[in-house]
């Protein structure tokens, strides 16, 4: 099998008021904030256009379950439906099934601690 994770998708976490936390993070850090949070664009090693998501959450979201933590990682990975079928081979908790869209493919795990992690198979150009 090639890669598993080959960078960082994007941070994903809970918030008492997602609209006024962009906000701040607008103002105070200069994010150039959407109404999903802030895109931060970079090129791998090869020079490939990628990107990063980072998006509070509205608090009663129930995006992040079964975890009933205040976050959820999402990982850049190659091949989704092959490490899904490894990483369930390996004893992993797979949720749900794959989603796919014009951006890439989505499956979840849980980690030991009870952590789902969004794990992506990126398009990038579908960003440019």
């Amino acid at each position: 099998m090639k890669k598993r994770v080959t960078g960082l998708g994007g941070f994903f976490f809970k918030s008492e008021d997602p609209k006024q936390l962009k906000e701040w993070y607008k103002e105070r850090l200069g994010l150039p904030v959407d109404q999903y949070g802030c895109t931060f664009w970079w090129k791998d090693k090869e020079g490939n256009d990628c990107s990063t998501q980072w998006s509070p959450f509205d608090k009663a979201t129930t995006y992040f379950q079964p975890s009933e933590k205040q976050f959820m990682m999402n990982f850049r990975v190659e091949n989704l439906v092959e490490l899904l079928n490894v990483l369930k081979a390996e004893g992993v908790t797979v949720v749900g099934e794959i989603e796919e869209y014009d951006y890439g493919k989505f499956g979840w795990i849980l980690d030991p601690e009870g952590n789902k992690l969004e794990l992506w198979e990126p398009v990038d150009k579908a960003f440019l």
